[in-house]
Order: structure tokens, then sequence, then C-alpha cells
């Protein structure tokens, strides 16, 4: 029997996800059919209305979308301030939501759009691509197996180099965390997905310029017998290629160093986790070990397949409404923003 594809629509297209996300949803014709997409603001239409990936889609305003009565999903793409206000409207009318994130300022408002979904039984998936890393899920599933022991240690990086950008500089200070607001949601998900929820984190954010943004950051997530750093930095001389992961237990480390490669290599160049073991566990011997975790390939499509099956009644969404609460909650705190 052939499955249903989703009728689905992507709603703004200034997130800096935008463009890849429409492009992986391009590609996916088995599981979704793109009805079109909505962007009311004319400045964003000039700088990426006419990107290939939008070529022959229907433009349309937000009312025009919701007037479409079999409309199943929607891919949410907007800028940052207004992901969760557009999200909650979607909610409102019944629609499963793939979200970009980070989830907003306001973890009442975020809590208000879970709980329309939640009683709605409406899907909701947040845009932690990291989720779908095949290194990073190495790493987790290691820590839920018991291999490391008892985890006492977590380090983790995500920074990359914006120095000598005055736009993007200016953009990511509107916000109070700046960069770690936009970025450590990514790291804390992956905490909180091995160690689940911490009992406080301490922000400790910077400024290497005079420019108002905040543009060095470092948060501790404790625990009764651990605690983990999470350091984010627009400001790291060639920092995408140390995006690194460090979780240390009783019976041995997980290291990956880098997370992720350059978005051109994501089919050639393969992920690695250097492990190494005090006991044997399953499948490995005492010792070190270089885990090949193959290539990440579509960085999108992954999550975008979960979404439709998620939808479809597939499967059971591995991201439930309070790991999404949890993620927020301690992202905002990270970026001491008061919750």
């Amino acid at each position: 029997m052939e499955k249903k594809r989703l009728k689905i629509a992507q709603i703004g297209i200034g997130h800096n996800h935008a463009q890849a996300n429409m492009e992986s949803l391009r590609k996916l014709q088995d599981y979704f059919e793109i009805l079109g997409v909505v962007e009311s603001d004319p400045d964003w239409l000039e700088k990426r209305g006419s990107l290939p990936c939008y070529s022959g889609l229907k433009w349309m305003s937000e009312a025009e979308l919701f007037s479409i009565s079999d409309l199943d999903a929607v891919a949410i793409e907007t800028d940052g301030f207004d992901l969760t206000p557009t999200a909650i409207r979607c909610a409102e009318r019944g629609l499963h939501i793939h979200m970009d994130k980070p989830g907003g300022e306001s973890l009442e408002e975020f809590a208000r759009l879970l709980n329309i979904c939640e009683i709605r039984s409406l899907a909701i998936q947040l845009a932690y691509v990291y989720r779908y890393n095949p290194a990073l899920r190495f790493a987790v599933n290691a820590v839920r197996n018991g291999w490391l022991g008892e985890i006492f240690e977590i380090h983790a990086s995500m920074s990359r180099y914006d120095g000598d950008n005055p736009g993007y500089r200016k953009w990511l200070s509107q916000f109070k965390g700046g960069a770690m607001y936009i970025f450590a949601g990514y790291l804390v998900d992956i905490v909180i997905s091995m160690l689940g929820e911490p009992s406080s984190v301490s922000p400790f954010l910077k400024g290497t310029r005079d420019d108002g943004l905040i543009d060095n950051g470092l948060a501790v997530m404790e625990y009764e017998k651990a605690s983990a750093t999470i350091r984010v930095s627009v400001a790291e001389v060639d920092g995408m290629k140390h995006r690194r992961l460090i979780v240390c237990g009783t019976n041995g480390t997980v290291e990956i160093c880098p997370i992720e490669h350059p978005w051109d290599r994501y089919d050639k160049d393969r992920l690695s986790a250097r492990l190494t073991l005090k006991d044997a566990v399953s499948g490995h011997s005492s010792g070190t070990h270089a885990i090949d975790c193959g290539t990440m390939g579509d960085r999108y499509a992954p999550q975008l397949i979960e979404f439709a099956k998620i939808i479809r009644g597939e499967m059971k969404n591995p991201f439930g409404f309070r790991h999404e609460y949890l993620v927020q909650k301690y992202l905002l705190l990270a970026s001491a923003c008061k919750i």
C-alpha cells in the first residue's frame, strides 16, 4: 500500500537554515508534497526569494496557507523572534510543526506552544540537526548502554568565526544571550539526552569586542555526580573544525572532533569517534578504538523523514514534549535569560 505523502508548506525564509531545509524537503518526494512558501518581508524576499530551492513553488500569504483544508504540516523557518509566535498560530489550526531553533526568549510562550500541540496530539519537532549526526548518536548510545560507566564529566564546544562579518554580529546581538542563545541549544540537547535534567546551570558570558555582542560564552550544567561544560564562540578562528564532544565516565571516554565536516564535504568525509575503555563492553575490547561512524550525508533529511514517520503514526517521537521543554529551559538559563 502506497504511503501518504504529507502536504507541507514552508513559512518564512529568514532563518539561516531555511534554504538548506527546503533543499532537503524537495528531495524527499516520497514523503512530502510542497504546497508553497510564505514570506511577507520584502527584505527577505529580495535577499532570498530568487534562490533555486524556491524555483517553481507558489508564494502565498499566511492567510492563503491557512485556507488550505488538507494541509498536514508546516516547516517554520522565520527569523529568530518570529519562530514561536508563528508556530503557535499553526498549532491553533491543527497543523503538525517542524520548527527551526531556538524556541524563543520566553519560556512561557514556548510552553504554551508545547501545551497546544500536546492537547491536540500534534507532532512538534525542533530542528536540532545534531540529533541525527552519526558520531553524536554513537556517543549518546554509548552512554545509554552503560559502556562508559558512571558519567562524571562532559565537555562540549560549538564555535565558528564571524569576526569579520559586522552584519551578522549586529543581527546576533539582538538576542540577550548572543552566540550562546543561538548555538548552545545543540549542546544542551545532547547533554540532556545523556544525563537528563541538571540541578542548576551557571552562565559566564563575555564579549571580545565593543559592539554589544556576547560572542564568547561558557555554561556549566551541574548534576549530582557530574558536570557538563558548554562553550560557544563566534570569535574562534577556524572554530567549526574545533567543534567537539568529550564524555568521561568511570569505565571510559568517548571523544569526537570535529563534530561535523564543512557542508560541502558531508557526503565525502567520514566522521569518527575515539573510544577508550578500561574494561571491555559488548563489541569492544579494553583499550582505545577509532570508531568509523560513516558520513553524515544530508544534514537535514533524517529529521524530516522522522517527522513524516511520526505524523503517519509509524513511530513515536523520540524527543517528546518534556524533553523539548527542558532543552529550551536550560538553553535560556545558559544564555542568562530570565525564565
